[in-house]
């Protein structure tokens, strides 16, 4: 009897420490590394406790009082970033804002105390805290190869910082300190962001001595991309001033909620110049989520290259309208190539959303985490077809008979001449001969071939959606043409697929 009744308290334990060990790490996941089986917290945000934005404004002064407290309450959250990084014997030259990482620091490197074969670079940004115990998102730029790295705090204390991971693809890094009771922001939803709306920039521009800054202005646009700073952008513009050093600072709504990751300055001079990109909080958030969980950041992959359907483009694929975007290259074995997708499809929906933009689809599907199963609606030959994929993880990235009609003044006409790849054409293009490929060898830059993106070396896979299989082929596709005429190639680019359309 005693014997039954010790191995029933025995269970009761075992029972109750599994009870207990589930309590204790519901708020962790696993994650095995290399090195070894590590525990990683998901980050404890902070809630939504203010509530600014309905502050009654009667007077001038209360309109004043608005912004007073929206300051007061995102200031707290704001850091200086200080970086060093050791050079050998040599002094690196001024670069641009956005693309050097201590570019945020106005001085010339240092040389080392007794060391005459060294120099300190020394860089400053900003950054912003999102976890109360120590948690920090910054710009990937602004530490980007640091050697050290430490923090000022809004209350002057110094504290040293290790980076916990990086995102290059969109700028983006997360720091850490070992420090308790911070005041983390609150991360707000860039979604729900209005253009026109009042928004506030913190940061410590053009030194340490102009640390916290505030600096106010509205939302200019939304949506900007092709800006050139990152691989994945869509960039909140405002004209609250930012100057070097606001990068990796917080810009704030009229709540006092983190909407974006203030990031670059488009200038002629260097200075302000009322253009700031910021990157949205709602892409900031799930890179750093990822950064702090796994330390990596891991995509969506459908495996095709997409471009945007512009008028001519519309009118070489007989739609009515322009929408949707265009899939050029389709990947060997890629996701999109085993669920059917094929060259020339229009994507016109991702998972029930109407794609409106090459650059929206890209972010949709790399928000995606890989395994994700979406749903995409695609228009081939006028019909309609729906296709489920499944997304993988995005991978870690000639004497030539001349191909022109013998009537007098036909290359001039079609602003580019394209000749078989092959004898002293494949030599000068520098390529490989290619019986058979037709290429082009010359572009006038003054033509409308030229202008909408054609140049020398792309390889003309179809005219006016009818493939060119060999020279005599593209010669009878070319025979006819005249000025005024519309021309529609698909050319093959460096292993890219990309259509042109242009007014002859």
């Amino acid at each position: 009897m005693k014997e039954r009744k010790k191995t029933v308290k025995n269970l009761l334990l075992v029972l109750a420490g599994i009870v207990l060990g589930a309590l204790v790490f519901s708020n962790f996941e696993f994650n095995v590394s290399p090195q070894g089986l590590n525990f990683s917290s998901r980050p404890n945000f902070a809630s939504a406790t203010n509530n600014i934005e309905n502050y009654p404004i009667q007077t001038l002064k209360s309109f004043n009082e608005a912004f007073v407290q929206i300051a007061e309450s995102a200031t707290p959250s704001v850091v200086t970033i200080y970086t060093e990084k050791k050079l050998n014997e040599r002094l690196i030259s001024p670069f641009d804002f956005f693309g050097h990482p201590f570019d945020d620091f106005f001085g010339s490197p240092r040389r080392s105390p007794g060391n005459g074969h060294r120099n300190v670079q020394r860089g400053l940004g900003s950054g912003v805290i999102v976890t109360e115990d120590g948690y920090i998102l910054t710009n990937n730029h602004v530490v980007d190869d640091a050697d050290q790295i430490y923090i000022r705090t809004s209350d002057n204390r110094k504290i040293d910082a290790k980076v916990v991971g990086k995102d290059p693809k969109t700028d983006l890094a997360v720091i850490k300190v070992n420090v308790k009771g911070l005041k983390p922001i609150v991360i707000g939803d860039s979604d729900k962001l209005r253009v026109g709306e009042w928004v506030i920039a913190i940061g410590s521009p053009l030194g340490e001595n102009l640390a916290r800054t505030v600096t106010q202005g509205i939302v200019s646009a939304k949506g900007r991309a092709n800006v050139g700073l990152a691989d994945y952008e869509d960039f909140i513009q405002t004209d609250a001033a930012i100057n070097p050093g606001n990068s990796g600072g917080p810009l704030v709504n009229i709540n006092g909620e983190l909407v974006g990751i203030n990031t670059a300055i488009a200038s002629r001079t260097g200075g302000f110049e009322g253009i700031g990109f910021a990157v949205p909080s709602n892409m900031a958030k799930k890179v750093l989520t990822s950064l702090i969980t796994t330390g990596k950041v891991t995509r969506g992959y459908l495996g095709v290259s997409i471009q945007d359907i512009d008028e001519n483009i519309a009118k070489g694929m007989q739609m009515s309208k322009t929408e949707g975007v265009l899939v050029g290259t389709v990947v060997d074995g890629s996701p999109a190539a085993k669920a059917g997708i094929r060259t020339g499809d229009i994507i016109l929906e991702f998972n029930n959303a109407n794609v409106s933009s090459s650059v929206e689809l890209r972010n949709s599907i790399a928000s995606q985490s890989p395994g994700s199963v979406v749903k995409l609606k695609v228009r081939r030959d006028g019909k309609l077809l729906l296709f489920t994929v499944r997304l993988e993880s995005l991978p870690s990235g000639q004497v030539a008979e001349s191909m022109n009609d013998e009537r007098p003044g036909l290359p001039s006409v079609l602003g580019f001449k394209a000749e078989e790849q092959v004898g002293q054409t494949a030599e000068k293009l520098n390529m490989k001969p290619s019986p058979g490929m037709v290429v082009v060898a010359e572009v006038d830059p003054s033509s409308n071939a030229f202008m909408a993106g054609l140049r020398k070396r792309d390889i003309i896979i179809a005219v006016n959606r009818q493939n060119v299989t060999s020279p005599d082929v593209y010669r009878s596709l070319i025979k006819n043409v005249k000025k005024g005429d519309l021309l529609f190639l698909l050319v093959n680019r460096s292993g890219e697929k990309i259509y042109f359309a242009f007014n002859l």
